[in-house]
């Protein structure tokens, strides 16, 4: 199964990317987003299976856009990316709504993947 995903980052580079690694590894990346509210709109409209968001989205909250993404898109599976290292990010995303959390340093179709079937067995 092909995943589709949305990427919610507020830098164009990371975002030009992160995309080109995902669908070389097989990540249909079907919206991009730069804000919260962009980032509602395009999950309503392409129902991803997954979205990948950015802790810090420039003057924006990542963590309450995950939680937001997660209460009214039940079917999207959200994890939370960021530059700091999972330690430094721990208490906060214990607290959030993610499936999980990846460092952008080690964001891979496969680490995806790990995380996303990893909940999906979990909701069985």
């Amino acid at each position: 199964m092909q995943l589709r995903g949305l990427i919610v980052d507020d830098s164009d580079a990371f975002i030009t990317s992160a995309s080109r690694l995902l669908e070389s590894q097989g990540v249909e990346i079907v919206g991009t987003a730069t804000s919260c509210v962009e980032a509602l709109e395009l999950a309503a409209a392409s129902s991803p299976d997954l979205a990948l968001v950015d802790v810090e989205l420039g003057e924006e909250d990542g963590l309450a856009l995950a939680k937001e993404l997660s209460s009214r898109f039940p079917t999207t599976r959200v994890i939370v990316i960021s530059t700091y290292d999972r330690d430094q990010m721990q208490g906060l995303i214990a607290a959030g709504s993610a499936i999980g959390f990846l460092p952008k340093s080690r964001l891979s179709g496969d680490a995806v993947r790990a995380l996303f079937e990893g909940d999906q067995r979990s909701a069985r």
